[in-house]
C-alpha cells in the first residue's frame, strides 16, 4: 500500500470542497448527483479526493442540504494510487468540514 493511503487511513479533519467555490448549495447538487469531493489537507499540499457517493451507507437525514446546516455520515468509493478504497466520515454542513478517513475495500478489490 502507498504511504499516502497509509496516511488518509487515520481517522483526520477533512473538508468538503465544491467549484467554484465552496459552499453548501454546491455541495448538495454534487450529493444529487452522486459524487463529491473531500479535502484531506493535514498532508503536504493537502489531498483532494473525488468519491462516490454510496447512497446506502450514506446518511444525510440530519442534514438541510438546501439549508446547509446540520451533519451527515459520508461513506463511498473510489481508487487512490492503484489501491480501492472506501472513504467513511462524518461531516458539518454549516462549516463544511468534520473527520474522515480510508479503508482499503475488499468488495472493490474483489470486484477487480
Amino acid at each position: 500500500m502507498s504511504e499516502l493511503v497509509e496516511r488518509l487511513t487515520k481517522e483526520q479533519e477533512v473538508r468538503i470542497r465544491t467549484r467554484p467555490e465552496d459552499s453548501a448549495e454546491a455541495f448538495a447538487k454534487a450529493w444529487e448527483r452522486g459524487y463529491v469531493h473531500v479535502l484531506f489537507p493535514e498532508t503536504r499540499g493537502g489531498t483532494e479526493l473525488g468519491i462516490e457517493v454510496d447512497g446506502e451507507a450514506s446518511d444525510a437525514t440530519q442534514a438541510d442540504l438546501e439549508g446547509g446546516t446540520g451533519s451527515l455520515h459520508l461513506e463511498g468509493t473510489l481508487v487512490l494510487d492503484y489501491v480501492p478504497v472506501r472513504f467513511i466520515g462524518d461531516l458539518d454542513l454549516t462549516g463544511l468540514e468534520g473527520r474522515g478517513r480510508l479503508e482499503r475495500s475488499e468488495a472493490a478489490e474483489a470486484a477487480s
